[in-house]
């Protein structure tokens, strides 16, 4: 079929037939087709409506808001959390009431920030309800009623007209609202459903869909679906049905649960040898001996993990909504640093959703502004048709005769005499002009570039131009007009094109995204070769996979995650689509982001890991989202790329030093209880668990390096260099216990006896090194280099030296703990100082030699992620096995084989 100015007004029907929700309705209602036989000067009686109302429902989305409390008491589930908890217990158990109210404090602390800052003020599907048109003309009783659009039932008669919101699923019948019959069609802006930049024209027989607009026409139509049956109530199921858990809350499970058993393991050995040591005097007194252990885990517990990566998260989205990058949902401030997949929405995020002239084909003689020009004189004044939109604009823009009029609807030099719209019969405007100045007349013409050729007899050429526009999936024009002193002898003027333009900022926020390690994929609803033609111009692959593809129930699962793993884009989307895209390339281990503006985004925003509405998003597409961006297209994700993951060193920093100081404690008391029946005060133990967890705060206002790759926890190289690191500083420990009992005298007095201050000087030297060797590695962690790479910020330079110094006057002038010499003091704080450069140079080994390659194998193999490591090599064996042999199965992007050249070579 020739394409050109009849596809302009057909493709978008064909394509919402092919995706039309109607195969996939409840068998039920396809054996109730005798309910939308009404009569549509009549409607249906009121007991007829009030019978269906009670068997169909209301025509409403119903909510589902989340308990406020539910949700506020879901911040005290979780490992880390119960873990807190455990220590509230053991404290009330051994009365230790001050480490009781603190670490109460920390917890609903934690469970406040959380709260506060993750506050919505409306549910996605409360969003997606009030998108629902509130009132809606309805035939009922035989009168022309106006009725809320809660209570419509299939079968009812509604009318609609220029401005309505489509109030429920209908198919037009074709009659105008005092029930004879009208040729006109309607033109709907379904954009915000379908993802598609033109309006589709519906005639006699359409179905029409909940939530979008009427721009031009009116016409009757017998209501099909209401409430969630309805196009826009599947996707509101969609997104109630989508509660995954983030991809952070998995991250901080993991580690929590390490530490969890780390914690339990050693304590409880410690309580058992204890209690079974037939030296112990307090052998069999469970609370004496179950006491001091329980404040040992006590303070082990990192309490303030959960509150520091929070105020380290809140802090970030601050700085972000000083971008115009509003932060939803907390942790996807960290998720958003680890994304390796973008999925974006088409239409108005990549492009401008605005038909713009573009390269036009001109006929011998004649120039842009002719064409333009013509155009514009036969164009209907005051139609609300896009392409005339489209064509007005230009031409006032770009002719400078149509410039500054002092009368919009007059084209200085020319009267329109006559005008004929555009029919569909014939496939062109026609309008006859009158030359002003020189009184000549001619008609001008514009259509369907294949009529308009025809009328001017043929234009190889033209022909030629047209097809070459079809194929890159640009909407041509063809305008002609007669020669003078002739009235039916026409010559082409040219073929003007078309095409929704991709924003100016689009290219280049695609390119640094991929600079930045993120693949860019583009969704949209349109077809494929306007999406490959866009594609083209963003600098993007042209594998863009259609619907047919997507809907494809033969292929195997691997097969199609692969595909869509190399595609560049999709096209002829529907939101079904959109979700299993999203779906497909979580299942491959990818942290997916979506972006979007309309309610047809919705339900693929809430499934990806950060969902992000765009400028101008709907109501439904921003409530769903995580992630709101203020400022037109992308350009300002990549501010929040950057800082998400600045977000993710400071948090991973954390983490390393958190671990590593637990792992340290609970070793070397461990062995100390177990050998010398010696422990710290309990007083020196929370004091250091609380004023260290406290300086670390000012982590989250710290400067940090930005990594050019996505970020990723790595959580087994996490635990591995933490208790490394661990178990080098509980060797430092030792070190300083022993030197100091046998060395300078300082005798381990066990908690039970009562020996004078000057005896437990052990107890201040200890309280010295052990909270301020592991407090200093803080300086290493914070980065994956040389601590010198990067410069702390000033205040957390100040805040960690601060409370270490204040623990060397402690030790130094007698507070709270015996005074020991200053020199002995010095020394210590400067080996806790000098020991941290030692550990800085194994945490760069490990982080170098751990690579994401083979090398990962080797250092601690682990299941699931040895599984993935060795797929991708045989992959990787497969593509080279078939270059070498000459084959064509090679995968279409290189980017799938250039992860490991050398490791699947070596394989290979």
């Amino acid at each position: 079929m020739a394409r050109g100015y009849l596809e302009l007004r057909e493709p978008d029907n064909q394509v919402h037939r092919r995706h039309d929700p109607k195969s996939e309705v409840d068998p039920v209602e396809l054996e109730l087709d005798d309910l939308f036989q009404t009569n549509p000067r009549t409607g249906l009686t009121t007991e007829q409506a009030a019978h269906r109302l009670q068997t169909f429902g209301p025509n409403e989305i119903v909510e589902h808001r989340p308990n406020q409390l539910l949700k506020f008491l879901s911040y005290f589930v979780g490992p880390i959390a119960f873990l807190i908890q455990l220590a509230c217990i053991i404290s009330a158990v051994v009365k230790d009431w001050f480490n009781f109210t603190i670490i109460l404090g920390l917890l609903f602390l934690n469970a406040i920030i959380g709260y506060v800052e993750e506050s919505r003020a409306e549910s996605a599907v409360d969003a997606l309800r009030q998108t629902l048109a509130l009132k809606t003309r309805c035939w009922r009783d035989g009168q022309l009623q106006e009725l809320d659009t809660s209570v419509l039932v299939p079968g009812d008669i509604i009318v609609l007209r220029l401005g309505d919101i489509v109030p429920a699923d209908a198919k037009l019948l074709g009659l105008s609202s005092s029930g004879t019959e009208t040729d006109g069609d309607l033109l709907v802006d379904q954009s915000a459903l379908t993802g598609e930049s033109l309006a589709a024209r519906k005639k006699k027989g359409d179905e029409v869909y909940s939530s979008t607009v009427v721009k031009q026409g009116q016409q009757m139509a017998v209501v099909t679906k209401t409430g969630l049956k309805t196009y826009i109530g599947m996707a509101a199921h969609l997104i109630a049905t989508t509660q995954d858990e983030g991809h952070f809350q998995k991250i901080i499970g993991r580690i929590g649960n390490f530490l969890i058993i780390f914690t339990l393991i050693l304590v409880i050995t410690i309580v058992i040898i204890q209690f079974l040591n037939p030296t112990n005097p307090e052998r069999g007194q469970v609370l004496q001996i179950l006491g001091p252990a329980l404040i040992l885990a006590v303070a082990a517990i990192p309490v303030g993990l959960p509150t520091v990566m929070a105020v380290t998260m809140a802090v970030g989205a601050r700085g972000l909504a000083a971008k115009q990058v509003i932060i939803k949902r907390l942790a996807a401030v960290e998720e958003m640093s680890s994304l390796s997949v973008l999925c974006s929405d088409k239409t108005g995020t990549l492009t401008l959703n605005e038909l713009t002239f573009d390269e036009p084909y001109l006929n011998t003689g004649y120039s842009s502004n002719d064409l333009l020009l013509y155009s514009y004189l036969a164009s209907e004044f005051g139609a609300n048709d896009p392409i005339e939109l489209a064509v007005r604009t230009a031409a006032e823009h770009q002719v400078p005769l149509l410039r500054n009029r002092p009368a919009s609807h007059k084209v200085p030099g020319y009267d329109i005499t006559a005008f004929v719209p555009f029919n569909p019969s014939v496939k062109y405007t026609e309008a006859t002009v009158r030359d002003t100045n020189t009184g000549a007349t001619f008609k001008v013409a514009k259509g369907a570039p294949q009529v308009i050729i025809k009328l001017v007899g043929g234009n190889d050429p033209a022909v030629r131009a047209y097809m070459a526009m079809a194929k890159r999936g640009l909407r041509a024009l063809g305008v002609a007009k007669t020669v003078e002193g002739s009235k039916d002898q026409w010559v082409l003027v040219g073929l003007a094109s078309m095409l929704d333009p991709p924003r100016p900022d689009s290219a280049s926020t695609i390119e640094k995204c991929q600079r930045m390690g993120i693949q860019v994929k583009m969704v949209t609803g349109d077809q494929q070769i306007i999406a490959k033609e866009v594609a083209r111009r963003l600098g993007l692959g042209r594998v863009i996979l259609d619907a047919s593809y997507l809907a494809n129930s033969s292929a195997e699962e691997e097969q199609i995650s692969d595909r869509f793993n190399r595609a560049d884009g999709f096209a002829e989307v529907t939101p079904e689509h959109k979700f299993r895209i999203v779906d497909v390339l979580q299942k491959r281990g990818l942290l997916v982001g979506m972006t979007g503006d309309g309610v047809n985004d919705a339900p693929a925003l809430k499934k990806a890991n950060v969902g992000i509405a765009v400028h101008g998003c709907t109501d439904a597409a921003r409530s769903a989202a995580d992630i709101v961006l203020l400022a037109p297209g992308l350009s300002t994700i990549i501010e929040g790329i950057l800082a998400s993951r600045a977000i993710f060193q400071r948090m991973r920093s954390y983490a390393l030093y958190r671990i590593t100081s637990t792992v340290h404690f609970l070793m070397f008391f461990f062995v100390v209880i177990v050998v010398h029946d010696w422990t710290l005060p309990a007083k020196l133990l929370i004091l250091i668990c609380i004023l260290n967890d406290a300086a670390t705060l000012v982590i989250a206002v710290d400067n940090a390096q930005v990594s050019a790759q996505p970020d990723k926890w790595r959580v087994g190289q996490l635990i591995f260099l933490s208790c490394f690191l661990g178990f080098l500083l509980t060797g430092l420990s030792f070190g300083h216990f022993y030197y100091f009992k046998n060395v300078a005298g300082y005798y381990p007095w066990s908690e039970g006896t009562e020996p004078t201050p000057d005896d437990r000087k052990l107890d201040s030297i200890m309280y010295l090194h052990i909270s301020s060797a592991p407090h200093f590695l803080i300086f290493s962690t914070r980065l994956t280099g040389f601590f010198w790479e990067s410069v702390p910020s000033v205040m957390f330079i100040s805040v960690i030296v601060g409370t270490q110094v204040i623990a060397l006057l402690m030790v130094i002038f007698g507070w709270l703990t015996p005074a020991v010499p200053a020199t002995q003091a010095l020394a210590v704080f400067a080996i806790s100082f000098v020991s941290c450069i030692f550990l800085d140079l194994i945490k760069v080994l490990v982080f170098k030699y751990w690579t994401l390659g083979s090398n990962s194998l080797t250092c601690a193999p682990c299941g699931p992620r040895r599984k993935m490591l060795q797929k991708r090599k045989r992959d990787a064996t497969k593509v080279l096995l078939a270059i070498r042999d000459g084959g064509s199965k090679i995968p279409q992007t290189m980017h799938d084989v250039s992860w490991d050249r050398q490791a699947a070579a070596v394989e290979y």
